[in-house]
């Protein structure tokens, strides 16, 4: 399991550098743990060159029994106290005229607790379409209502895997509201004003001289989650954030590229049909950080068709900065991003 925490880890600094590239005013927000929760499932039913792409985009590149660590993971993620709620949810949704081989149905839900619900998407996608967001807006308490928009599925859909996770976690030392004041956040190009949270206390602090940044740890209640910041030298609150991303042009540019192509897609350990490329990666995510603690939901849909050396006495997060939120036991990154601008 310490390998695969390892690549998920990767694979989230990889992907939040290029969601980040494009825009450096654009907020980023993702979880690493859901993607390549459902990334993997559909890893399974890989063959070939789509296989080795794939896992190499994922950095699964050490070997060892993948899906068995992911079960262990998982089993070990959803063992969360009253203080600290984390679930994360699997379910595949599958056309019903589709023979999908009864191994992959049964591997899905052995080392992922993922059911296949058979739908009829060639009949009426509508209706598929309303009742997955459904099943999302459930497992993720009502933050995500709508993982796959208008048009996003279709007629000639045949598997959507989902995954589903969910976070809400109160600060082992929480903030107190009357001291919320206003206070200038600096980007660039301009500066705002924003509701700061303060808190005078010990915290685990340090300094990253290779990057030239400091980082702070804030635990959550029962310390067994806990939000890394790392804030740039470089010269709002982080309230509330919510991004969706189309996944299909940023996982291309890890490698994975015949996934998404018809004649060269391999998923022959799937379904006795080979050659059905996945249409679509889409991934949605929202956080709400407040004086109490942090609420986080994130949603992956695949759909399938035809450490510190220098310590600082003060942290102030008054410009861009990232930020992580981690199960310390697996040193997991659960979700991650770059608060740019408020």
């Amino acid at each position: 399991m310490d390998d695969l925490c390892e690549a998920n880890g990767t694979f989230a600094i990889n992907l939040l550098k290029l969601l980040g590239e494009k825009d450096n005013l654009r907020n980023v927000f993702f979880s690493p743990l859901s993607l390549s929760s459902a990334l993997t499932m559909v890893l399974m039913g890989a063959k070939g060159n789509t296989a080795v792409q794939m896992s190499q985009a994922l950095c699964l590149n050490k070997g060892g029994d993948i899906h068995q660590g992911f079960q262990s993971l998982l089993m070990e993620l959803n063992k969360s106290g009253p203080q600290c709620l984390l679930r994360t949810a699997n379910k595949l949704f599958g056309e019903k005229t589709c023979d999908f081989l009864p191994a992959f149905k049964e591997s899905c839900q052995k080392f992922y607790q993922a059911d296949l619900e058979e739908l009829s998407f060639s009949k009426d996608t509508e209706e598929c379409r309303k009742h997955i967001n459904d099943w999302v807006t459930e497992k993720t308490e009502g933050k995500i209502s709508e993982i796959l928009g208008a048009g996003a599925i279709g007629p000639l859909t045949k598997l959507v895997l989902v995954n589903a996770t969910y976070f809400k976690g109160k600060w082992n030392e929480q903030f107190d509201r009357k001291h919320t004041r206003g206070m200038t956040f600096k980007t660039n190009k301009e500066k705002k004003t924003v509701q700061m949270m303060f808190k005078q206390a010990e915290f685990k602090m340090g300094y990253v001289e290779e990057v030239r940044a400091q980082v702070l740890e804030l635990p959550y209640a029962e310390q067994e989650l806990s939000m890394l910041i790392l804030l740039p030298d470089d010269s709002a609150d982080l309230a509330e954030l919510e991004e969706s991303y189309d996944l299909e042009a940023f996982l291309r540019s890890l490698g994975m590229t015949d996934a998404f192509e018809e004649a060269k897609a391999d998923f022959s350990g799937m379904s006795a049909k080979k050659n059905v490329p996945m249409s679509k990666v889409v991934h949605k995510c929202f956080v709400e950080v407040n004086e109490e603690g942090t609420e986080a939901a994130a949603a992956t849909a695949v759909v399938r068709n035809s450490q510190c050396s220098r310590i600082e006495p003060r942290f102030c997060a008054d410009h861009p900065f990232l930020f992580f939120i981690r199960h310390d036991e697996t040193n997991s990154i659960l979700f991650c991003g770059k608060f740019s601008s408020p």
